[in-house]
């Protein structure tokens, strides 16, 4: 068989079987063949490089429409495959909220062809639209349906027991959680100490995250429903969670997973500041503990960015969340040549993962019939974060001035090289995501 679109040569491929020197072929956007030597119309000699399934990033805040000045969908997702991420699930706490079937649809609209990477979209739970939801979340292009238990960014928050309630029984889909108690929070508002992020962790403590996460398991075992907790901040939550992965599933960010805040704070002041919080580095090391006994299944970004000038607010007043989609890969990979974990372990939380708990279509691994997204890395690369390289418009990352191992240096999308060697290759072509619990939905 002759005649392929793309060829990727000379690296190790990471098939569902394990690492193989091969060959990887396209045609159309999708992966025809694997081995053998045949002809194609352009190839890429990956010698030295590791082609890795396409890294999806099933929690970003690219904040379009109505946030436009910290970040779009077009800036947000150039950041993305300039990190070789290839897909993104993104957040509803723009302004207006994602809570409808038109938000959804403007937000497909906008994102066509203007995304460098493949896109879904979650749809908000309100009071208002909780038994809407089950149509909501059939939407082609929608990632399912997002509960903001505990104020965030924006305006969309439900945590109310009986609201709660309502949401879990509107619908089949696994639903996406950020877990912490608006009620012990508000009672702990004295506990914020103005000028002084360090006294993020001591408001929004260990047990705001620790109720929330057990209100919404017992919640979603009365109502028969699967669900998905962000963003795990502490050790006590995995080790609870243990218990219930018939039908919880966790995720964790390279950020608790890398910052302590005994230095974080310090050292990066508000930028710092997340919702939940960075904790101590011991919260951090029991993360790796429980990631190791396989409890984690996916790693998200949280990419949430605000400006300088924003940031640069006397605390409490300061907005919670930094940047992440861009250095998700380039920090994990550097936790793999520290011997954090392995390889094929990170393939699994960023690939393999999103593609099982969320039901994507055709991605997820490198095989026959699957979408051609490769994200193409070199293991020994030794470099530094610089401001240069980000592409987010708030322009700053809390790794600046970080020295990493391993670093992406390719992002394909469904057969498009869209960059290499920090450079972006063509024009944005991304695609909504396809979901096999969607597959036949009607618009």
């Amino acid at each position: 068989m002759a005649g392929f679109d793309l060829k990727l040569a000379g690296g190790t491929v990471h098939l569902p079987g394990g690492p193989a020197e091969t060959a990887v072929y396209v045609s159309d956007g999708r992966i025809v063949a694997i081995g053998g030597s045949h002809d194609a119309g352009e190839t890429i000699d990956c010698t030295g490089l590791d082609i890795l399934p396409g890294v999806i990033d099933s929690q970003v805040h690219f904040r379009e429409p109505g946030l436009e000045h910290k970040e779009d969908l077009e800036s947000g997702s150039r950041a993305a495959v300039m990190g070789g991420v290839t897909a993104v699930f993104e957040m509803p706490n723009t302004k207006p909220n994602t809570d409808s079937e038109a938000a959804i649809a403007d937000k497909l609209a906008r994102a066509h062809h203007r995304m460098w990477c493949d896109h879904a979209f979650y749809v908000g739970a309100t009071s208002a639209n909780a038994e809407q939801l089950r149509d909501l979340e059939r939407l082609p292009g929608t990632a399912g349906v997002k509960i903001f238990m505990g104020s965030s960014t924006g305006d969309l928050l439900v945590s109310d027991d009986a609201v709660l309630a309502r949401v879990l029984a509107s619908g089949s889909r696994r639903v996406a959680i950020h877990a912490e108690d608006e009620d012990r929070m508000n009672a702990r508002a004295a506990e914020r100490v103005k000028g002084d992020p360090a006294s993020h962790p001591v408001w929004r403590d260990d047990e705001s995250a620790m109720i929330a996460t057990r209100r919404i398991v017992a919640l979603a075992r009365a109502a028969g429903r699967r669900i998905h907790v962000l963003h795990i901040s502490t050790p006590a939550e995995l080790e609870y969670l243990a218990a219930h992965k018939d039908i919880v599933t966790c995720e964790a960010t390279p950020q608790h997973l890398t910052l302590a805040g005994e230095e974080a704070y310090r050292d990066l002041g508000t930028h710092a500041q997340m919702n939940p919080p960075i904790r101590s580095g011991a919260h951090r090391d029991g993360l790796w503990h429980w990631l190791a006994q396989g409890v984690v299944d996916v790693l998200g970004s949280d990419h949430a960015p605000h400006t300088l000038e924003e940031k640069a607010a006397t605390y409490p007043a300061s907005p919670s969340g930094m940047p992440g989609v861009q250095t998700l890969l380039p920090l994990m990979l550097d936790h793999v040549a520290a011997g954090r974990l392995t390889l094929a372990r990170l393939i699994d939380l960023t690939s393999a993962g999103p593609q099982r708990i969320f039901g994507l279509s055709g991605k997820g691994r490198i095989a026959l019939g699957y979408d051609a997204d490769f994200s193409i890395v070199d293991l020994k690369r030794r470099w530094i974060v610089t401001a240069d390289w980000l592409q987010s418009r708030c322009g700053w990352s809390p790794f600046e001035g970080r020295e990493l191992v391993g670093k992406p240096v390719g992002t394909v999308v469904r057969g498009r090289v869209a960059m290499w060697n920090d450079e972006l290759v063509g024009s944005a072509t991304g695609e909504p995501i396809r979901f096999e619990s969607t597959a036949f939905s009607a618009r």
